[in-house]
C-alpha cells in the first residue's frame, strides 16, 4: 500500500523507526490484527518504543509533530497496534515530563528511566478509562499505607499491552485518612506479585491492542515506588495531568486520522467515485490531519495549559467526526462488492469508529468546551 497522500508520516516514521513499515507490509491485515499477531513485537524490534523518550535517556527525542506522523502512518497500516502503543506513548510521555519537571522530590529510579530505552521496554497504562461516566483523572486504583509502604487493589478494564508490557504506569487513590485521597502515580514492573492480566476483549475489531483486563491484588509496592501528591506538588501535578490529557487527545487524532487514511487509499487506488467524490473525501481526511498538527504544533512551542486542552478536546471531537465520516463515505465509494468480497473494508470501517470510545466523552466534555469557548470569547 503506498500512501502518497500521506507520505510525510511515511517518511517520518522510517526515520524514527526504521523499518517498521516494510516488516507490517509483509504481513496481511488480518496478521497484522490479529489477538496473537506480531505486530507489536515488530514495534518493539525498530525501535518504537523510542520514539518520544527524551535523548538524554537514550531515546529518539521525536517531537510532538514527528510523534504525530509515526502514530498516523502506524495507525493506516496496522490499527490494533497503533492504539496498544499510543498508550505507551501517553505513559512515557507523562513519566519524563514528571521526572523533568519534579525528579528530584519524587525518587524515581534513574537506572530504571535509562533501561526504559536501553532495552525497549513497553508501558502500559492503568489511568482511569473505561467506564460510563468515570472521570479520566480519577484513579480505579486504591493504595492503602502498611508497614513499609502500601498495598494496591483494583482492576483497569480495558487495559491496551496488556500482555506485552514490561511495566504498568497508573494512577492510584492514597487515602489521606480524613475521608478523601490524594492523586498518587505508580509505576511497576508486569512480573510484579499480585499484577495478573485476565481476558476482556470480546469484539473482533482492534483484538490486537491486546486490550485485557489487570488486576491488582494485594500488590506490595515501597515508599519509593508510589510518587504521592504533597502540597506542595498539587499544583505541579495538575499541570502534568493537563499535559497527558493533551498528549493522550493528540495520540487518538493521530492513530485515528491513519486508520481512516488506510480506507481513503483503497478509494483513490481503485479510482472509485467521481472526481468530486475523492476530493470530497481527501478534504475530510486531510482537515482531519490538519487539526492534529495544529494541535501538535502548540504542543511543541510550549503551549500545555487548560488553553490548549480546551483546544485539544475541540480538536479531539471534530477529528472524531471527520474519521467516522471518512470511513462511512470511503466504505460507500468502494461499493457493496468490495464489502462483501472481503473482510478488510468491514474491519477497518469498524475500527475507526472505535475513535468514539475513547475518553472522554463527548457527552462529558460539553460544559468544558462551552466554557473555554466562552471564556476566548469574552477575553477577545
Amino acid at each position: 500500500m503506498d500512501l502518497q497522500f500521506m507520505a510525510a508520516d511515511r517518511d517520518v516514521c522510517d526515520e524514527l523507526a526504521p523499518g517498521l513499515r516494510a516488516e507490517l507490509a509483509g504481513l496481511s491485515l488480518a496478521e497484522r490484527e490479529a489477538d496473537d499477531g506480531k505486530a507489536i513485537q515488530l514495534f518493539r524490534a525498530c525501535n518504537g518504543t523510542n520514539l518520544v523518550v527524551p535523548k538524554e535517556y537514550g531515546g529518539s527525542g521525536g517531537t510532538a509533530v514527528q510523534a504525530m506522523h509515526v502514530m498516523r502512518a502506524l495507525g493506516a497500516l496496522a490499527p490494533s497496534m497503533a492504539v496498544a502503543t499510543m498508550m505507551h506513548h501517553f505513559s512515557i510521555g507523562t513519566l519524563y515530563s514528571m521526572t523533568a519537571a519534579i525528579g528530584d522530590q519524587v525518587g524515581l529510579d534513574p537506572t530504571l528511566l535509562h533501561r526504559i530505552a536501553a532495552d525497549r521496554l513497553l508501558l502500559a497504562s492503568g489511568f482511569a478509562e473505561g467506564n460510563t461516566d468515570q472521570d479520566i483523572l480519577r484513579p480505579t486504583l486504591r493504595a492503602e499505607r502498611v508497614d513499609g509502604g502500601y498495598l494496591v487493589n483494583g482492576v483497569k478494564k480495558p487495559c491496551s499491552l496488556s500482555r506485552s508490557m514490561d511495566l504498568l504506569s497508573a494512577s492510584v487513590a492514597v487515602p489521606t485518612g480524613e475521608g478523601e485521597s490524594d492523586f498518587g502515580l505508580i509505576l511497576m514492573p508486569a512480573l510484579t506479585t499480585g499484577l495478573s492480566v485476565h481476558p476482556f476483549w470480546s469484539t473482533f475489531a482492534l483484538a490486537g491492542a491486546e486490550s485485557h483486563e489487570v488486576r491488582l491484588t494485594d500488590v506490595f509496592l515501597t515508599e519509593d515506588q508510589l510518587v504521592r501528591t504533597t502540597p506542595e506538588l498539587a499544583g505541579r501535578m495538575l499541570e502534568l495531568q493537563i499535559l497527558g490529557l493533551i498528549w493522550f487527545q493528540l495520540s487518538v487524532c493521530s492513530v485515528y486520522s491513519g486508520l481512516a487514511g488506510a480506507l481513503v487509499d483503497r478509494v483513490l487506488h481503485r479510482g472509485r467515485g467521481s472526481a468530486a467524490d475523492r476530493a470530497a473525501l481527501l478534504i475530510r481526511h486531510q482537515s482531519a490531519a490538519l487539526l492534529t498538527e495544529g494541535l501538535a504544533r502548540r504542543i511543541d512551542a510550549g503551549e500545555t495549559g487548560v488553553d490548549t486542552l480546551g483546544a485539544a478536546l475541540v480538536a479531539r471531537h471534530t477529528v472524531q467526526h471527520l474519521v467516522t465520516g471518512t470511513a462511512s463515505l470511503a466504505a460507500e465509494l468502494l461499493g457493496g462488492m468490495a464489502f462483501i468480497s472481503a473482510s478488510e473494508v468491514a474491519y477497518l470501517v469498524a475500527a475507526a469508529h472505535a475513535v468514539a470510545f475513547h475518553p472522554p466523552s463527548r457527552t462529558s466534555t460539553v460544559e468544558t468546551i462551552l466554557g473555554h469557548l466562552s471564556s476566548a470569547r469574552d477575553a477577545a
